[in-house]
């Protein structure tokens, strides 16, 4: 942590090296990484995968030797990396080596011992399956509200959707929900509010084609840094090149920034506001592009916050995500008031500063792209900054086209894939598809081999994640199975489950399964854990941020008796649907029969096929054309579903991933790289506004098909302050986040000796003037304290990041420290999703 100014600037041009070195060429070949601990070996083979970490998606190769993993490089055929990886995708093949790595089932005998990892017992699959499914069963049938499933962005495509058919169709419950809730629900209902469609528009390629970057809350350097990478080597080779930082606290990617915007947590909104305001007011917006493609909306104001558990039945939660369109000229109106005046008053960023983004966006010569992460995302107007940054966009004409567009990065592998395309998400179903919308409901049957009507009772949402942990928290919840997630450590407000919370019992008393590679602070608090195969000790899919899916190969068999994911969420089907019926079929048969072998009663033994004949059930979601069933045909094209089009599942193998929307040219399958906008397709350019659902030139040169009318939508939405803000009693508002070298709760990276060594335990950041007037030194160990609990952390005033006076940073890898205790459950009214950016803390010499 004793860094100085020269060598933090040093540092981080380290850490990008890092970012190219790991897979940098020599000779033709890219670097290696010895995946163990042994000396380096050379492979008898190279499998293709993809990086198990962010949601860059970057290619790795693995090297195999007698059926181990023995090294990794960069994959060269990979088009999102292009044969790099950052430092952690450097050492991805060491995750799979660590020393307690969980290899049997695991039950729990002594319930006084919840919240250690003592009281369990080992014990044989079939007798932890067989009691995971009793309980399941017994709790169902006594309250199907009271079972819930949390999946993950780390799940694969096919595991992901093979609980949603479980959950959904099986069990008629839509009490299921991914971690990605915590990440980009709010990119997620941004985009849908907006574009009626999910997903950035654009891909990596804009990056090299942009004149200003824009990065709204998002730290590339340390998240995305093979990105990262991207950016500033386009910046170093275009000296014209401008990068606007907009963030609550100085990182590393900060230090190549041309301007940096530090902000009042929250008055991005202002600041977005004031960005349309100038150009409207000034008549520098594209007039003919606003006139023929856009139409413009009001929303619900003043909407409070989530604080209580009772808010979604208020009336601000329950209109939270009610709009009507407006004229241009009541826009205009209301967004009036936010001057680059009024939005330094709210923001405290000089009016030059945002006048001169305003500028930027306001020159038609100009090619902008936007980036953000957790900074927009996990915010309690998460939806509505979404929406203003597209706004800009918008009313610049500045979006699908190359080197313009916002763009939102995701943290997880395959939170698009996963947990954005095959409906994990409580309120939806595969392929953007929602379970409130009866012709979604029916299409998903009609695939599905249900009868009609059948999916009617799952009409309305289930529990989002922050209202399943509260219930669970009250006893609620009778059972929870987790699967490739950390709730016990990532949840915001971890009292609710851990002891002292004024709000509910804080302690667990359902029945939790957990499904993990490694003890965590969550199967401490599980009655029931399954050893899970990790990574490449089975085949899977991830779906990246650019709209990429890749297939990475099965490189090695799992430990002891870790079981693939799918497997085990296949058993508990089998045993928990066993005399159920749908219609006159047994409902097991119905759902997973195709990937089930009778003769031995078990899933089918070729990985391969299972997930094959999955993929292709799914992507009949997005290619009603190919149905021999009229009936799919006609629904699938009224909801455009072509426009998700995925391939075959072997030509994901053969390109080394794909973007979706595909479209198969004279026998090849070629992706999409800016969707919406009309050109060749070799180029890589969308065809399907033109020839699907549009009318060529009726749109000029973009089709925003999946729009109402074509039209998306401009929002008013307005400055709304943080649910908690900093006072007398807690004066300092608290960012949590992410360093370089450790991925989320840190249970794979500190696992991997050269990142655990690189950064071992987590830090508080202060500004030095705020430790000087509380006698705070680098290294002293202090209390960080709010309204919900405390945790002791080690104290800097020279880390990576430098925060303003009145702001700390505490990164969230570290299971000991358990920053979580302190931070506010409080959530976005729309995308459900937490704000970890901001709340109010003390600060206290521990």
């Amino acid at each position: 942590m004793e860094l100085t100014r020269r060598s933090l600037l040093k540092a981080t041009a380290i850490s990008a090296t890092l970012a190219v070195a790991g897979c940098k060429k020599e000779e033709g070949k890219p670097k290696t990484s010895t995946a163990t601990a042994q000396e380096t070996v050379e492979p008898d083979e190279w499998k293709s995968t993809v990086c198990r970490f962010c949601g860059t998606g970057c290619g790795v190769l693995v090297g195999i030797k007698d059926g181990k993993v023995v090294a990794t490089k960069g994959d060269p055929d990979n088009r999102s990396s292009r044969g790099l990886n950052c430092i952690k995708g450097f050492y991805v093949g060491k995750i799979l080596f660590g020393k307690d790595r969980l290899t049997k089932p695991l039950i729990r005998e002594d319930k006084s011992k919840k919240g250690t990892m003592e009281g369990f017992r080992e014990a044989t699959w079939e007798e932890a399956l067989d009691l995971v499914a009793s309980k399941l069963k017994e709790n169902y049938d006594k309250d199907p509200k009271s079972i819930a499933f949390w999946g993950s962005g780390q799940q694969t495509i096919m595991e992901g959707y093979a609980s949603v058919k479980l959950w959904k169709a099986g069990l008629l419950s839509n009490n299921i929900d991914p971690n990605a809730r915590l990440c980009m629900a709010s990119a997620v209902t941004g985009f849908m509010t907006t574009f009626q469609s999910d997903e950035p528009m654009g891909s990596y390629r804009d990056l090299d084609e942009a004149d200003v970057f824009v990065t709204w809350g998002a730290n590339m350097a340390e998240m995305h840094p093979v990105l990262y990478s991207r950016l500033t080597a386009h910046k170093l080779s275009s000296p014209s090149v401008k990068h606007y930082d907009i963030t609550t606290r100085r990182s590393r990617t900060s230090e190549t920034a041309d301007v940096v915007m530090v902000f009042r947590p929250q008055s991005d909104l202002a600041i977005a506001n004031a960005i349309a305001n100038y150009l409207i007011q000034n008549e520098l917006y594209d007039k003919k592009f606003v006139d023929t493609h856009l139409k413009f909306k009001a929303g619900t104001e003043n909407l409070g916050h989530s604080i209580k558990d009772d808010y979604d039945a208020t009336e601000p939660g329950k209109s939270a995500d009610k709009a009507w369109e407006i004229s241009f000229e009541e826009y205009k109106q209301m967004v009036s008031e936010y001057t680059f005046e009024k939005a330094e008053e709210i923001s405290g960023v000089p009016a030059a500063d945002i006048e001169a983004l305003a500028k930027e966006f306001a020159d038609p010569k100009k090619k902008i792209m936007s980036l953000w992460t957790m900074g927009m995302n996990q915010h309690t107007r998460g939806t509505w900054i979404n929406n203003l940054v597209y706004n800009i966009h918008l009313l610049t004409g500045k979006i699908s086209k190359p080197g313009n567009g916002p763009f939102s990065l995701t943290g997880q592998p395959s939170a698009c894939g996963t947990a954005r395309e095959v409906g994990v998400f409580s309120h939806r179903l595969p392929s953007d598809l929602v379970v409130a919308n009866p012709e979604h409901r029916h299409y998903t049957e009609l695939i599905w081999n249900l009868p009609k009507g059948y999916l009617d009772p799952i009409e309305k949402p289930g529990y989002h994640t922050v209202k399943m942990f509260r219930e669970l928290g009250k006893g609620n919840v009778k059972f929870l199975w987790s699967m490739s997630n950390n709730w016990g450590q990532t949840m915001p407000k971890l009292n609710r489950f851990r002891g002292n919370d004024p709000d509910g019992k804080g302690v667990l008393d359902g029945f939790i399964v957990v499904s993990e590679v490694y003890p965590t602070r969550s199967t401490e608090m599980a009655d029931v854990v399954f050893p899970a195969a990790m990574w490449v000790e089975r085949e899977g899919q991830f779906g990246n941020a650019e709209r990429r899916t890749n297939v990475f190969e099965k490189c090695t068999e799992p430990p002891g008796e870790a079981k693939w994911d799918l497997w085990a969420i296949v058993q508990i089907a089998k045993r928990v649907l066993e005399g159920r019926k749908i219609g006159d079929k047994p409902a097991f048969d119905v759902l997973f029969g195709k990937i089930w072998d009778a003769s031995k009663n078990d899933l089918l033994e070729d990985e391969h096929e299972v997930n094959k004949i999955l993929w292709e059930e799914y992507r009949a979601f997005t290619n009603p054309h190919e149905s021999d069933n009229p009936e799919i045909q006609e629904l699938g094209k009224k909801l455009k579903l072509k426009a998700k089009q995925m391939a075959p599942y072997d030509e994901y193998f053969k390109q080394h991933g794909i973007c979706w929307p595909v479209r198969n040219v004279d026998g090849k399958w070629v992706e999409t790289n800016w969707r919406y906008v009309h050109g060749k397709q070799e180029d890589g350019y969308d065809q399907y506004g033109v020839e699907e659902f549009g009318e060529v030139g009726k749109y000029m040169d973009i089709d925003f098909y999946k729009s109402e009318d074509h039209r998306p939508s401009v929002f008013f939405r307005p400055f709304e302050d943080a649910a908690e803000i900093p006072d007398a009693e807690y004066p300092f508002w608290l960012c949590t986040g992410r360093v370089l070298e450790h991925w989320h709760s840190g249970s794979m990276t500190r696992r991997v000796p050269e990142l655990h060594r690189a950064v071992p335990e987590a830090f508080c950041e202060i500004h030095p003037e705020d430790a000087e007037a509380m006698g705070i030194k680098t290294g002293d160990m202090v209390k960080v304290i709010s309204r919900r609990g405390e945790v002791e952390v080690k104290a800097t005033t020279k880390g990576r990041g430098n925060p303003p006076k009145g702001l700390v940073y505490v990164p969230f890898f570290a299971e000991e420290t358990l920053i979580n205790l302190v931070t506010l459950d409080a959530y976005c009214p729309i995308s459900k999703q937490p704000d970890y950016k901001k709340c109010a803390v003390k600060i206290v010499k521990a």
